[in-house]
């Protein structure tokens, strides 16, 4: 019972901050093009708005409008009561959240290795790289067992594909949880934006929350009592962590720039 409220209570805290990112994603980013001038997207971008790259330009409008869609659409595949009362909704919206996840993907890959500018050195870009494949490879399997009508390994998939897709995400709140910890920057470099804790994180953002969820997977199943109390007084503390590195991201990049 308690690792079940654990989840729950991961799941309002996780769901309250995303939102907000998605208010920001579009408040900031629609400014920009209600006022026809992409280049106010270069105050949080690099590299964001580059005049005449016609398709640099494409593939990051195209990102971050499917980074909004998906950061929606996560949370309401995963809720129970939106699939048993109206599947329909749950099986087409599932397909747009899944082709909005490969897109997004294909399009991070590109702004990285082929657009170029983005910030942070190699292992950075390799660790978001990868996390990209991550979503791809999910998506493909969630859909696999989708199709195969195997609903449970079919859910567990769409599970470790919500986490991977919410990497960018994580990065953020884990990113401001540090610099609240610390009181400031340690373990990198504010003005290059390089240094051995963003390399760190820059994996960390899916590989620890997916880590996470294999470990809820298993002891949910078949481990006793003490088990699952460990596992949710674990989790608890994650969450509070989480919902400290929220606070922050709202507080010292997103609500500023809605």
């Amino acid at each position: 019972m308690m690792l079940n409220h654990a989840a729950i209570f991961w799941f309002f805290v996780a769901v309250p901050g995303q939102l907000i990112f998605v208010v920001y994603i579009v408040a900031f980013y629609s400014r920009g093009v209600i006022a026809g001038d992409l280049a106010l997207w270069n105050k949080v971008l690099a590299a964001g708005y580059v005049p005449g790259n016609t398709m640099g330009n494409l593939a990051l409008a195209v990102h971050l409008l499917l980074a909004a869609v998906i950061t929606i659409g996560g949370p309401l595949q995963l809720l129970p009561q939106l699939r048993s009362r109206v599947p329909r909704f749950h099986r087409w919206s599932g397909r747009v959240y899944m082709v909005s996840a490969f897109i997004m993907s294909l399009t991070g890959l590109y702004l990285i290795w082929v657009k170029g500018g983005v910030v942070g050195g190699l292992v950075q870009h390799t660790g978001t790289s990868l996390n990209a494949i991550a979503i791809l490879l999910c998506g493909f399997m969630a859909l696999r067992y989708a199709m195969a009508r195997k609903i449970e390994i079919h859910r567990r998939w769409a599970m470790r594909l919500y986490l991977a897709v919410s990497g960018v995400w994580f990065f953020r709140v884990g990113l401001l949880f540090w610099l609240i910890v610390n009181k400031g920057p340690v373990g990198f470099d504010v003005k290059t934006f390089l240094g051995p804790f963003l390399d760190f994180l820059a994996f960390a953002q899916f590989v620890v929350p997916i880590a996470v969820l294999e470990v809820y997977f298993r002891v949910q199943q078949k481990s006793g009592a003490s088990a699952k109390f460990a596992v949710a007084a674990g989790l608890f503390v994650l969450t509070i962590a989480m919902g400290v590195g929220i606070f922050g991201t709202t507080m010292g990049m997103w609500l500023p720039r809605i």
